[in-house]
């Protein structure tokens, strides 16, 4: 049957076309990194689904109606309610954006000697956790780094990896354990009830508090209710709510699935913890009930975090990035399978197997894709995470990926049809593809700013 959205378009917005021979010379401006186009160079902006969200009418309605007072706005104690009815946190504390909540939780709790582990670390929080001098370790559970292999969990983390991990490394260095969800890095795969369950009993063994990256919270809620055994009469609100009850506090950027352009918060139980973090956020963000946004900004936040629960949304959400996933499979392009939440992940290894890792094969099809049809896609793969060892070799992720991030409530069915297009032409040519080289990073998050290449 038809995927129709279950909403009306209210409001466009025009998107510029351009030749094969103008986005030759854009993309050479840009240095051959998607990240330094100009967007309205972009036809198609899959780069990413943060902060891209399409606001509904009620949330508009709450920018226009938000209380800007610089302390105890009525917009902040709405965004609390919410948040608190949804999550149980005792302590909600709004930033601008999800990094600044990793970065006032990391610069707390981490330092030189803290190891923290997590199914998959995003780039935010990965980069977080290292700027503090602590090291930041991926458990990922063994089928979710193999991506032609189906499975409904493969997001979860490796349970025996994380005790082997507390007892080599010492539980006093370990100062929380983190989950991502759903697991953006790994392919946007969804943890099941049963693996956070298993990481709380690991948490309660050592006395080590657990952390939730909740920004995909109502995704990894939907496909608990449509996979997990036992959950497939529990609403998705109540999914949620136990999902947040198994931990002791969380971190969102809600760009996400708080559906809007900008905001995120930190969230916990700890009131020691809370007040540290409140000191650092009025140093760096704003005061405690503002956090660096603008009032009506949490307006939109609070209504954003009602409507991500709605079902059918998340029905449509999650069936129109399958339909994406069905129609590359179908024609052939390897993709990393089952299809996650928001995006569609194009397996780099096997779409250009004659690119090593070394020279960027994810990077090398992002350009192509941009170059066939003005699409703008980021790689997730040796650029974004890969290093290089003390022998001066290249050290690349399990996984070699190009991310497809669709942005809510943005793009029509006929928009993806013509992605699929445009991408299966350019796996038809793929044995031209060449790889790429570096002429410029920078010491963090390199893969934003960096320079490249085609190697001769």
């Amino acid at each position: 049957m038809t995927i129709i959205e279950p909403f009306k378009i209210k409001s466009v917005e025009p998107i510029r076309f351009t030749t094969r021979e103008q986005r030759v010379e854009m993309l050479k401006n840009a240095a051959y990194n998607p990240f330094l186009l100009h967007a309205d160079d972009v036809l198609i902006d899959l780069l990413t689904d943060s902060g891209t969200t399409a606001m509904s009418a009620l949330q508009w309605s709450g920018i226009m109606n938000g209380d800007e007072a610089y302390a105890g706005s009525r917009s902040y104690y709405r965004f609390e309610n919410v948040l608190r009815a949804l999550t149980g946190f005792t302590h909600i504390i709004p930033t601008h954006q999800g990094r600044a909540a990793e970065k006032i939780l990391f610069s707390l709790v981490g330092g030189a000697g803290k190891v923290i582990p997590n199914n998959t670390h995003f780039d935010t929080t990965r980069a977080n956790i290292e700027y503090s001098g602590a090291v930041a370790v991926d458990l990922l559970n063994a089928v979710g780094k193999q991506p032609s292999v189906r499975a409904d969990f493969k997001g979860n983390m490796d349970i025996d990896a994380l005790v082997a991990l507390i007892e080599r490394v010492g539980v006093e260095n370990v100062p929380l354990v983190m989950v991502t969800v759903t697991n953006n890095s790994g392919g946007g795969q969804p943890v099941s009830m049963a693996n956070i369950k298993a990481v709380r009993a690991v948490c309660d063994t050592y006395k080590l508090p657990l952390f939730l990256d909740a920004c995909r919270f109502a995704e990894n809620a939907m496909f608990i209710k449509m996979r997990e055994p036992g959950y497939e009469n529990v609403s998705v609100r109540d999914i949620a709510h136990e999902m947040f009850s198994l931990a002791d506090g969380a971190t969102m950027s809600a760009k996400k699935d708080g559906m809007v352009n900008t905001g995120g918060f930190l969230a916990m139980h700890d009131g020691a913890l809370a007040e540290r973090a409140r000191t650092v956020l009025i140093v760096t963000e704003g005061f405690p009930t503002y956090g660096g946004l603008a009032r009506r900004d949490l307006e939109a936040m609070a209504q954003g975090l009602e409507e991500v629960l709605e079902e059918d949304y998340l029905r449509y959400r999650l069936r129109s990035v399958e339909y994406f996933g069905d129609k590359l499979r179908a024609a052939g392009v390897p993709i990393l399978e089952p299809t996650g939440g928001h995006a569609v992940y194009l397996d780099a290894k096997r779409f250009a197997p004659h690119i090593p890792p070394s020279q960027f094969p994810g990077q090398a099809i992002s350009c192509a894709i941009y170059l066939e049809g003005g699409i703008r896609g980021v790689e997730i793969g040796s650029l974004m995470f890969g290093t290089t060892n003390e022998q001066g070799e290249h050290v690349g992720p399990d996984m070699e990926l190009v991310r497809l991030a669709i942005p809510r409530r943005v793009y029509t069915q006929s928009h993806i049809d013509y992605c699929s297009e445009v991408i299966i032409n350019v796996y038809n040519q793929r044995e031209s593809l060449r790889g790429m080289k570096l002429t410029y990073e920078a010491e963090y998050l390199r893969h934003f700013t960096a320079r490249l290449e085609y190697v001769e």
